[in-house]
């Protein structure tokens, strides 16, 4: 990088108060300045990109790793879950003569209870809202209806006969 020096800066100032006047100076100031301060912007952006993907790879490289891992575990599941089901094969094989599924069904007739089927009860909520009568709302001053805020100063603003 360049290395610029408080001494090295006093010169430049004043050579640039010399050269542009006094009068441009502080615009040109100004400009410079916003034009620095943009470069220093698009060298950040520049540098969060650079480490978004390089986290990007690295992520990738995780899952990658995280895959075969998981890979590897199902296989081990599949190959210890044939070796139970070959165990249990040989096992069961000499208990009975009737196959596996039949006497499931079976023993799921014979011993377990039957519930009757659920019905949804019968109720008309409609028909109780309904039970009073619309005379006997309006005169006991049930609401039935909302009003906003606005609806409600329309109806009850007290009417000014005209002139």
């Amino acid at each position: 990088m360049i290395e610029v020096g408080i001494s090295q800066l006093a010169l430049i100032g004043v050579v640039a108060l010399v050269v542009i006047g006094p009068e441009r100076l502080p615009r040109v100031a100004r400009t410079v300045g916003a034009l620095l301060g943009k470069a220093q912007r698009y060298v950040a952006d520049v540098k969060a990109e650079v480490n978004r993907t390089i986290e990007l790879e690295e992520l990738k490289r995780m899952k990658e790793t995280v895959e075969k891992t998981a890979r590897e575990v199902e296989s081990q599941v599949s190959a210890t879950a044939s070796d139970f089901e070959r165990d249990w094969a040989e096992v069961t094989a000499g208990l009975g003569g009737t196959s596996s599924s039949d006497s499931l069904a079976d023993s799921s007739s014979i011993g377990s209870p039957v519930y009757p089927q659920y019905r949804r009860p019968k109720k008309n909520f409609r028909l109780k809202r309904q039970a009073v009568p619309q005379w006997y709302k309006a005169r006991a001053g049930v609401r039935t209806r909302a009003l906003s805020g606005a609806a409600r100063v329309a109806r009850y603003r007290p009417k000014i006969p005209p002139r």
